[in-house]
């Protein structure tokens, strides 16, 4: 399905772990203590079977993910259970794998585009140019139903998600180390193998797809697990008991859907191990212009009204080695927009601008 033709079929969805907005600058303070995580993707050798069970030579030779932590980061526990993810890609398609360490695997959903998340699952988020706008996001349970859906800005945004939207061609398999639905025995873990094509993530990329050698891409992993009882032989949810959200990059509040936060996936032609991971150098002006996002959602939260100066907001010393010259504000009644100049570590100046949704851009 075309992009021109998604837009005419919005269907708002319920999404989990998004709080009721109590201060967005709270928010970001929580948000800008944790920084987002970076994976070296690099291409497979040989055939990959989609079936579950991530046992080729490809898979085998390439480097996990870090254990996945809990979604707000080191202030909380780690997570009872080990999850870690790996990533290939090829010319067709972006390949994702992942095992979950599980001693009661369960699953009860086995309609396509049911609300997987009210199982145990796994879910990928994919943001290709990192403007944190029409993203993507795909979920699957221990029975390898799936969920995929196209978000075209954040839920804090009010964002519409594209339910109807789907992603053809794409190849989805889980392997279960144990028993399914069985609460008799202990079971070990179950993994997920994930072959996305390209052809289908490129109507939202606004770049080259497939990427290049050096690309990155904003990308993030969650997991939802539910603590459970067996009553009458059968699990069940523990009643008042809400899910933990573990993930691999931490968002630092209860919302998978911060872009912001994701972590980085830079995709490699070299050899597995030859490559070395480039941390974001636009992360100065990035953050800085979130900072100011989220200061102007709690101003007007408060106020009613976008603050019309930066002074308004309590900026005045921004103090970044790569910002060159203070921020420019322009605010009107529905909105506003920001604009920070940044100077690129290999000596170019850029422009970086965010806006009231909390689209970012650089010219």
């Amino acid at each position: 399905m075309k992009v021109a033709i998604v837009f005419s079929l919005l269907i708002t969805v319920v999404a989990v772990g998004i709080p009721v907005q109590a201060g967005w600058i709270d928010d970001w303070a929580k948000m800008e203590s944790v920084k987002p995580r970076g994976y070296v993707c690099y291409q497979p050798t040989g055939p990959i079977t989609i079936d579950g069970k991530l046992n080729e030579d490809s898979w085998q030779n390439v480097p996990w993910t870090d254990d996945f932590a809990d979604i707000q980061g080191d202030v909380k526990p780690r997570p009872r259970f080990r999850t870690r993810a790996k990533m290939l890609w090829d010319s067709e398609y972006f390949y994702v794998g992942a095992e979950l360490e599980e001693p009661h695997i369960w699953g009860t959903l086995t309609q396509h585009d049911s609300i997987i998340y009210h199982d145990n699952d796994f879910e990928i988020f994919i943001d290709p140019d990192g403007d944190n706008h029409e993203y993507y996001e795909i979920e699957i349970n221990a029975l390898g139903t799936e969920w995929d859906l196209l978000l075209i800005r954040p839920y804090k945004d009010d964002g519409p998600a594209v339910n109807s939207w789907e992603i053809p061609g794409l190849r989805v398999a889980v392997y279960v180390d144990g028993t399914l639905n069985n609460p008799a025995d202990i079971d070990e873990n179950w993994t997920v193998e994930v072959a996305i094509p390209w052809k289908v993530l490129a109507e939202c990329a606004h770049r080259t797809t497939p990427p290049s050698h050096g690309d990155q891409w904003r990308v993030n992993f969650s997991r939802v697990e539910w603590e459970i009882e067996v009553v009458d032989g059968k699990y069940q949810k523990i009643a008042g008991k809400p899910e933990d959200n573990w993930v691999w990059s931490p968002q630092g509040v209860i919302d998978m859907h911060r872009p912001e936060r994701w972590g980085y996936v830079q995709f490699s032609t070299a050899g597995v191990g030859e490559t070395e991971y480039r941390p974001d150098m636009s992360a100065q002006a990035r953050d800085l212009l979130h900072r100011i996002y989220y200061a102007q959602r709690d101003y007007k939260q408060k106020h009613g009204r976008w603050a019309k100066t930066l002074a308004e907001l309590d900026f005045e010393d921004i103090g970044l080695e790569s910002i060159e010259e203070s921020p420019q504000m322009q605010v009107t009644q529905s909105g506003f927009e920001v604009v920070v100049e940044a100077k690129h570590p290999e000596g170019k100046t850029l422009r970086w601008h965010i806006r009231q949704d909390s689209r970012v851009w650089v010219d």
